[in-house]
C-alpha cells in the first residue's frame, strides 16, 4: 500500500510541477505520458519488498542490502519497460552495468537509513527496558525490607503464642486454689487469644512464604555490580530529587574490586539511606556514596551536606518511631526508616552507625555488612 500511495503521489508532483512551476509548454496528457511511468518503479518495489520478506527476522543487513539491490534493479527494468523512446537502450550492457550500478547506490542509502531506525529503536527499547528494571529492583527491594520486618513478626507470633499456652496451664493448674470459676473464665481467654495468635501466625507464614519466593529465587538479576547498583541508587535517587523540586548532585566511589553484590539487600539498606539524604537537604546540596570492601566485610557510606543532626537527637533516630520529618499538612512520618536499616543490617550480622561529622552540618552513616550476606544465597 505504501508503495502504490507513494508511486501515485510522485506522478501528480511532477505533472503538477511540470505544469505550474516550471513550465514546458507541454500539455498534461503529454506530462502524464512523460511521468507515469516512475509509478511502476514504486509498484514494483513494493511488491517485490513484499514477495521477498525484506522485514524477515532476525534482521540481517547483508541480506537486506542484497535484496535491495535485486528489487531496485527490477523496479528500474519496470519503469523502463513504459519508457518506449529508450526501451532499445536495454540491448546495451553498458545501460545494464549502469542500472545496477544506480542500483548499487541507492540501496546503500536505503540501508543507512534502515539501520539508522533499527539502531534508534534498539536504543528506545534499551531505554524503556532499563526503565523498567530500574522500577522492578526497588519494588522487589522494598517487599524485601518488608519480609525482614514480617519475619520478625513470626517470630513474635510465636512467643505470644507459646506464652499464652503457657499461662492458659498455669491458670488451670491454679484453678482449684484460688476463685475457681474466675480463674476457668481466664483460662479460656487465655487460650482463645492463643487460637487468634496462631491464625495470624499461619497468615504470616503464608505472606512471608510468598515473599521469599519472590525475593530469593536465584536468577541473574539477583547480583549486580556494585557500580551498576550505585548508578541504579543515583539515578533513582536523581528523580527523587527532581520531584522535590531541589537540585543535588551526587558522587559515588565505589571501589572496583567488591564481588557481585545482592542488589535488593543493598538497595534495601543503601537507597533508603540516600533517600534519607534527599528529604533532608533544603534546596541544593552534595550526597556521595561510597562501598569498600575490608576482610571479611563491605563497609558503605553515605555522607551528606545537609542540615546536619543535632547531638540531643543522635541517641534516638534508631527509636521506632521516633521522626523529625513532617509533610505540608503536618502530618509526621512513620519515622521507621532507621529503624528498618538497623533491622536488616543486625539480621546479616552487620550494623549501621552514625559517625562523627567532619564538618558542620555534615551526615554520615556507615554500614557494615559480612561479605558471605550479600554476595551468595543465604
Amino acid at each position: 500500500m505504501s508503495g502504490l500511495i507513494v508511486g501515485f503521489n510522485v506522478v501528480i508532483f511532477r505533472v503538477l510541477w511540470n505544469g505550474f512551476l516550471q513550465p514546458t509548454g507541454q500539455t498534461f496528457h503529454e506530462l502524464f505520458l512523460l511521468h507515469y511511468p516512475v509509478f511502476f518503479y514504486y509498484a514494483t518495489y513494493a511488491c517485490l519488498f513484499q514477495v521477498l520478506n525484506l522485514n524477515k527476522q532476525p534482521y540481517q543487513p547483508l541480506r537486506v542490502g542484497a535484496l535491495d539491490i535485486l528489487i531496485e534493479t527490477g523496479a528500474t527494468f519496470a519503469e523502463l519497460s513504459f519508457r518506449p523512446t529508450i526501451i532499445e537502450d536495454f540491448i546495451h550492457w553498458q545501460a545494464y552495468g549502469k542500472i545496477v550500478l544506480i542500483a548499487m547506490v541507492r540501496s546503500f542509502f536505503v540501508l543507512g537509513l534502515y539501520n539508522i531506525i533499527q539502531l534508534r529503536q534498539a536504543v528506545l527499547n534499551e531505554e524503556q527496558q532499563r526503565q523498567q528494571n530500574e522500577h522492578t529492583l526497588v519494588l522487589i527491594s522494598n517487599l524485601y525490607e518488608e519480609s525482614v520486618q514480617l519475619k520478625k513478626t513470626l517470630l513474635y507470633a510465636e512467643n505470644i503464642t507459646r506464652d499464652s499456652y503457657e499461662l492458659y496451664r498455669s491458670l488451670l493448674q491454679a484453678e482449684q486454689a484460688v476463685q475457681p470459676g474466675q480463674i476457668h473464665t481466664l483460662a479460656k481467654q487465655a487460650l482463645r487469644i492463643s487460637g487468634q495468635v496462631h491464625e495470624i501466625k499461619k497468615d504470616n507464614q503464608r505472606i512471608y512464604a510468598g515473599l521469599s519466593k519472590l525475593i530469593h529465587e536465584q536468577n541473574s538479576a539477583d547480583y549486580m555490580d556494585a557500580g551498576d547498583i550505585g548508578l541504579l541508587i543515583v539515578s533513582t535517587n536523581e528523580k527523587y530529587a527532581e520531584a522535590l523540586g531541589k537540585v543535588i548532585s551526587f558522587h559515588l566511589d565505589i571501589d572496583t574490586v567488591l564481588p557481585p553484590l545482592h542488589v535488593f539487600t543493598i538497595l534495601t539498606l543503601v537507597n533508603n539511606l540516600v533517600a534519607n539524604s534527599v528529604e533532608a537537604i533544603e534546596k541544593n546540596g552534595l550526597i556521595w556514596v561510597l562501598a569498600r570492601q575490608s576482610d571479611d566485610y563491605i563497609q558503605f557510606e553515605v555522607r551528606d551536606n545537609g542540615p546536619g543532626i543535632p547531638s540531643k537527637r543522635k541517641e534516638r533516630i534508631f527509636t521506632p518511631g521516633y521522626t523529625t520529618k513532617y509533610n505540608d499538612s503536618g502530618t509526621p512520618s512513620t519515622g521507621m526508616g532507621l529503624f528498618y536499616i538497623q533491622e536488616v543490617a543486625e539480621s546479616l550480622g552487620g550494623r549501621i552507625e552514625l559517625q562523627e561529622a567532619s564538618e558542620e552540618g555534615e551526615t554520615v552513616f556507615t554500614i557494615v555488612l559480612p561479605v558471605d550476606q550479600v554476595t551468595k544465597r543465604g
